[in-house]
């Protein structure tokens, strides 16, 4: 069971960031309306309100290095979906924007939660750069 949440956690990361560095509106497929992401501090809910946070940031292209991935299983309910089994994921890494010499180092925590449909949705995402 660990094994295979590795498997999934490890997949979504390459997954979301190949996305987010390669196709930004479509990280929307990755959130439902009670999904929240705090961003440097700012607090966004919603689908819509989360992608266009995303799509608007003051960069046009950037590539995430991958750093340190880690993967636990949530065993709590969601009340939303009723259903337990979620994921965490934390990940460190750094964000090398295009035209900037020196990468930005971020930490970025994801809580998955499994579908009826067998997916997964982001429910929580958090995101930091670690200054210093």
């Amino acid at each position: 069971m660990e094994e295979q949440i590795e498997i999934v956690g490890k997949a979504f990361v390459d997954h979301y960031y190949n996305l987010f560095d390669n196709d930004r509106p479509s990280l929307a497929s990755l959130y439902q309306p009670t999904s929240m992401l705090t961003f440097e501090g700012q607090k966004i809910q919603g689908t819509e309100d989360i992608t266009n946070k995303l799509i608007q940031l003051p960069f046009e292209q950037c590539h995430h290095l991958i750093s340190t991935i880690d993967v636990q299983p949530s065993s709590a309910t969601d009340t939303a979906t009723a259903t337990a089994g979620g994921i965490l994921i934390f990940v460190s890494g750094s964000l090398q924007l295009l035209g900037e010499d020196h990468p930005l180092r971020f930490s970025q925590m994801f809580h998955l939660i499994p579908t009826v449909e067998g997916r997964f949705f982001v429910l929580n995402d958090i995101f930091r750069l670690n200054y210093g």
